[in-house]
């Protein structure tokens, strides 16, 4: 076996291991994962765009560290929140150090992680319904995971596999589609079925603005009211099982996270608008603790009173380090500050320069596709830095993948044409 090849396998299964790992749900794994991939890959070099996103999740973390020493906290929930605001950075790392030239095509290696994963998932499901015999959605998607973003991502991939220039039979497209389809949808997950809408619009193209792009978005935007107007009309109630359950969860998303006033009393409505309660607070407590919190944060170890114990995944908890919103955590650690910060780190997601190359072409319509995505992602899901989440590693291999095309290029370019 060739040197070239074993390397290969062994960042095969490295890639896969970072990606897995997350959906174990156990931050000190993924953590533990990441960092030694990330020292077991080091390279000499990084592109200027990873160093600026690397430098803004740093200055967040540098930020939210001095304002932490300089305020009365408890060790371990200080050294707790360093260890999250670090998981952008190694997650970024990691993913752009995967990528290597030697890989015959990289994003292959997404889509069979992604199918991997799929069939891991399905095989929890059936388990999960026929031994388990689980009685409704909610508790299905305990056992089974709440949402993932790296099957959407290689549903993507295989579905634009021309433009990837991928090497797959139709047997596997097909087989490939089926399965991630399956998987994806039993996920429940409304910002799945969100993010694949945003990725398969960036890749045909429709967010770059030219009139038929506009054309396109304008029609998708009435279509997108009108179903939404269809499932209100047809008020589904909150209930538990099935497909009422995924309308309902539907219904009530355009209002979640903006609401401004919650009944606490009302456990419908504080479950149901449980995001925009941890959002109230945190506008609501960061500025009683000064002007210096309000533009700094609060730094690492600072929390959240939710002023009564509410039942978080696995524990009931009253203090809360972070929320779903990742602007609002930022903004309790690191201040407008860190939100300024936050903000040019997803802007870098929007400034591709074209190519002639369509391969190259294609990845950037899809990074650009991840920064829209990315707002909505930090809104309601705590973007970058959600335990459970791999889109740093994600777009670390793609920043690596396409800097590795733009190198080739250059290279065919230099090569000075022989004639004879």
């Amino acid at each position: 076996m060739s040197v070239v090849l074993q390397k290969q396998i062994i960042y095969k299964i490295l890639f896969f291991a970072c990606i897995a790992v997350p959906y174990l749900d156990t931050y000190e794994a993924t953590l533990a994962i990441w960092l030694t991939t990330v020292l077991a890959t080091f390279r000499n070099s990084y592109s200027v765009t990873l160093i600026k996103m690397l430098a803004s999740f740093m200055a967040i973390l540098i930020i939210a560290l001095i304002v932490g020493l300089f305020r009365e906290t408890h060790l371990y929930e200080f050294i707790k929140d360093i260890t999250y605001l670090l998981k952008p950075i190694v997650g970024l790392l990691a993913g752009y150090q995967l990528c290597k030239d030697y890989l015959k095509n990289p994003m292959e290696l997404v889509v069979y992680t992604g199918l991997l994963i799929a069939i891991l998932h399905l095989l929890i499901i059936v388990y999960a319904v026929f031994v388990m015999r689980v009685p409704n959605m909610p508790r299905l998607r305990e056992e089974s995971g709440y949402f993932s973003d790296f099957e959407v991502y290689a549903i993507i991939v295989l579905l634009f596999r021309k433009d990837f220039r991928l090497k797959i039979s139709h047997e596997l497209f097909f087989i490939g589609v089926v399965l991630l389809s399956i998987s994806i949808f039993f996920y429940f997950a409304r910002t799945n079925f969100i993010q694949f809408g945003l990725l398969f619009m960036a890749l045909k193209g429709y967010f770059v603005l030219n009139k038929r792009a506009v054309r396109v978005l304008i029609a998708t935007v009435i279509f997108a009211v009108s179903a939404y107007g269809a499932i209100y009309y047809y008020n589904p109630q909150r209930s538990v099982h099935g497909l009422e359950a995924l309308l309902y969860k539907i219904k009530n998303a355009p209002i979640e996270p903006f609401k401004t006033k919650i009944n606490v009393d009302n456990w419908k409505d504080f479950n149901d608008n449980y995001r925009s309660y941890e959002t109230i607070l945190t506008l609501r407590q960061v500025p009683q603790a000064g002007t210096e919190a309000v533009i700094f944060g609060k730094g690492a170890g600072s929390s959240i009173d939710l002023h009564k114990k509410v039942w978080l995944q696995t524990s009931y908890m009253r203090y809360i380090p972070f929320m779903h919103n990742g602007f609002m955590t930022v903004f309790l650690k690191s201040g407008i500050i860190g939100i300024l910060v936050l903000l040019y780190s997803i802007s870098l997601f929007f400034r591709n320069k074209k190519n002639n190359d369509p391969l190259i072409q294609t990845l950037n319509y899809l990074i650009l596709g991840t920064g829209v995505y990315m707002i909505l992602s930090y809104w309601v899901f705590l973007g970058f830095y959600f335990s459970a989440d791999t889109k740093s590693i994600v777009v670390g291999f793609m920043i690596a993948y396409r800097e590795i095309l733009i190198r080739r290029q250059k290279q065919e370019e230099d090569i000075p044409l022989v004639t004879a």
